[in-house]
């Protein structure tokens, strides 16, 4: 949902609603002079991870219970990185892009059977990772021009030490005053959907253009947002199978989206300093802000946008 890294297609679901002030592009000066430091005064270290052999829902499980949104997959003796899995990877395989293949060719359709497959088979094998002596300033540059949300911090034997996060990073970032405000870093041409899509639209618009979330619009009114964490608990915590009778995925992916969209809503407003904004998403643990002029939509900041603002990009 960023600004300027990918054309808009004509048909395209688009949110276009300038407020008063003309949303242009905005040229960022760094003032953070970086320090040699290891990566790991900021990183978790005691990560929980699976071996590859643990299931797709065992993961998934695991993700939902602990609040991630990503689950290293390490080898179950030397805990050497083997691959990660993510929020993006399960909604991909519920019915999102190609690993739904897993479901719909391989068990023709049944979920039940498909989630007792191996993580492995769905997993990213090609991951990003830092070396354990990396500096703050190295995650920064992956997050920003990779748009990747964590990294797992190796050691030279790939061994993995621990994992870096956007949220970290904006953590220790958002301690540098900046004069900025929301308006001048926010996304203000957005992708939103209904209420009444069905879960499984979402998924597949979620995968194809590598959104994390999406604002839900009723009749120009912000309804709510949906995160790929909402659709991964969904499966997580077992309530899709509450309402499934045949075991056939089409059955749980055919509902409404709104009946995913649960708990507070908190947004933001144009003038905001990026400083209280980064706060708030700290203080509320979520990743994105809608941005609302009045009781218009008029754009949305994530901990990508802030983290690429407060470093200077």
């Amino acid at each position: 949902m960023r600004r300027n890294d990918r054309s808009i297609k004509q048909g395209d679901k688009l949110l276009k609603m300038p407020g008063k002030f003309d949303r242009g592009p905005v040229e960022f000066k760094s003032h953070i002079v970086w320090q040699e430091g290891e990566i790991m005064a900021i990183a978790t270290r005691d990560v929980i991870s699976v071996p590859p052999t643990t299931t797709i829902m065992g993961s998934v499980e695991t993700m939902t219970e602990c609040g991630f949104r990503r689950l290293p997959v390490t080898d179950a003796g030397t805990k050497k990185l083997r691959g990660i899995i993510t929020s993006g990877d399960v909604i991909n395989f519920m019915g999102g892009g190609d690993k739904y293949r897993l479901v719909q060719v391989k068990h023709g359709g049944n979920l039940i059977a498909a989630v007792n497959e191996s993580v492995r088979a769905i997993m990213t094998q090609q991951i990003e990772t830092l070396p354990d002596h990396a500096r703050i300033a190295d995650a920064v540059n992956i997050i920003v021009t990779k748009k990747i949300g964590g990294l797992p911090v190796v050691d030279e034997r790939g061994i993995l030490n621990g994992i870096v996060t956007e949220r970290d990073v904006m953590r220790v970032l958002a301690g540098e005053k900046s004069t900025l405000v929301v308006e001048d870093v926010m996304t203000s041409s957005l992708r939103v959907t209904r209420p009444d899509c069905p879960i499984a639209e979402v998924t597949r618009d979620m995968t194809q253009h590598r959104f994390r979330r999406l604002p839900v619009v009723s009749d120009d009114v912000l309804y709510g947002i949906i995160t790929a964490t909402d659709i991964m608990r969904y499966l997580g915590s077992r309530e899709v199978f509450s309402r499934l009778s045949t075991g056939d995925v089409s059955e749980v992916m055919g509902l409404p989206i709104r009946t995913l969209i649960a708990g507070n809503l908190f947004t933001t407003t144009p003038e905001k300093s990026i400083n209280d904004a980064a706060r708030d998403m700290l203080e509320q643990n979520i990743g994105a802000l809608p941005v609302i002029e009045g009781t218009r939509l008029i754009g949305l900041v994530s901990e990508f946008d802030l983290v690429r603002a407060f470093a200077g990009e």
